[in-house]
This record gives structure tokens, C-alpha cells and sequence, in this order.
């Protein structure tokens, strides 16, 4: 019988893995997969990262894209999933500005340069367990972009943490895509923190290495900077 349940529960953690390979703008998706979301590493097997100290934890890719999405300040944006989001997580929201002297098609996002834009937090469910906004969906949960932030051309980088096993270290599982978007009619705001990625996070955070089935909602810490206030 646990030799079953070992199996069964293998079987689901394999089915459960997702990819976000297309990004949606005000209602309207990129054309077609992986057109400005750079292909991630796992595009084909689906597998999270699992050390959020690794290099992969940035943007997961090895590629740029081949395209650049205009996104008006404001923009109400989300992800499509290649499969139901069904693991326990938070979904979160960066964006990294451009330099100067560089591209969005070019830029590979190292440096103090992310800020986070939008993260999820937990209610109880009716059977006593933590879920979160956008689980058992296709799509990641909606967020915007602020109207406060300056014009120009970002990576905007999308996780989502699946945490069902987190109660070990390097258990926790992050899905995540970076798009290549340009921002228009933007405004004057100072965005921050500003962090590095890698270097934001620690295998023993308290948003990462968790025991879900011991916590109450309010008491969950999402990882990372908190939310630029613009």
C-alpha cells in the first residue's frame, strides 16, 4: 500500500509540472508560444527550479526571444500555463529595467536591478489547507502594470512557487518565465527595492522552506523584496 501511494503521489508530481510560455496583455496573448517569453530550460520536461540560489532562478532560459510585446503603463497582464496550476504557491511579479546601451532581445537581467510589481497571499480553504489565488487555473493570476512606472523597454519575469513538498530544503518548486516588453506611457515613479537574481533569495526563507500544513494564512512570507509601492 505505500509503495501504491509512493507511486501515485510520483505520478501526480510529474503531471502537475508547467511552463508559462505565453504572455497576455489586456486580453490579447503574444502571438504564439515562446514569440517575446524566452524559452525556458524546462519547455520540455516541465520540471521547476529547485535551488533558489542558482542562476536558473533568474529567467530558467538559455535564449532570448525573437520579439518585443509593447505594454501600455496600467496593462492588465497574466500568463497562459501549459497545463492547471494545481500546486500550493504564490504567484509573483518582477520587472527589470533595460540599461541604457542594451536591448530587451539582449539583456540578461543580471545586477540589482529587479523590483517586484505584484505577489499572492493564502486563504483556508474549506477542508483546512492553504490555497492560493489563480491555483487550479490555466492561466497564472492576474496583476498590473503600474501606471507610475518609466517608459522603456523591461524584462518582466513571472514565478510561481509550488510549495507542497517546501517543508524540506530545495523542495520548493519555481516556475517562472521572463518576457521582453517595451512600456509605454509610463510615468515618473523611483521603482524599488531593487534586487539581484540570484541573490534575492535564500534556500531557507521563510516563504520558501515551509511547512504548509502548520500555518495559518496570514502567517505566510512571500519571498524576495516586497511590493514597489508606485
Amino acid at each position: 500500500m505505500k509503495f501504491l501511494l509512493s507511486a501515485l503521489l510520483a505520478l501526480g508530481t510529474v503531471q502537475a509540472h508547467y511552463t508559462f510560455p505565453r504572455l497576455v496583455v489586456n486580453g490579447k496573448p503574444e502571438e504564439k508560444d515562446w514569440t517575446v517569453t524566452r524559452m525556458t530550460k524546462n519547455a520540455q520536461s516541465k520540471q521547476g527550479v529547485e535551488s533558489a540560489t542558482s542562476g536558473d532562478i533568474r529567467c530558467y532560459s538559455s535564449q532570448t526571444a525573437g520579439s518585443v510585446a509593447t505594454v501600455p503603463a496600467g496593462s492588465t497582464i497574466h500568463y497562459i500555463s501549459t497545463q492547471q496550476i494545481n500546486h500550493p504557491g504564490p504567484t509573483q511579479y518582477y520587472l527589470a529595467k533595460v540599461p541604457a546601451g542594451s536591448s530587451a532581445t539582449k539583456f540578461d537581467g543580471s545586477g540589482a536591478v529587479w523590483f517586484k510589481i505584484f505577489t499572492t497571499m493564502p486563504t483556508m480553504d474549506k477542508n483546512k489547507q492553504l490555497t492560493w489565488p489563480g491555483q487550479n487555473e490555466y492561466t497564472t493570476v492576474n496583476a498590473t502594470i503600474p501606471t507610475n512606472v518609466p517608459s522603456g523597454e523591461y524584462l518582466l519575469r513571472v514565478e510561481q512557487i509550488a510549495l507542497h513538498m517546501a517543508s524540506q530544503p530545495n523542495k520548493a518548486q519555481f516556475y517562472l518565465a521572463c518576457s521582453q516588453i517595451q512600456i509605454t506611457g509610463g510615468g515618473s515613479g523611483n521603482p524599488g527595492p531593487l534586487v539581484s537574481l540570484p541573490g534575492a533569495y535564500k534556500t531557507n526563507d521563510p516563504g520558501i522552506l515551509v511547512n504548509l500544513y502548520t500555518m495559518q494564512p496570514d502567517a505566510y512570507q512571500p519571498p524576495g523584496p516586497p511590493v514597489w509601492k508606485s
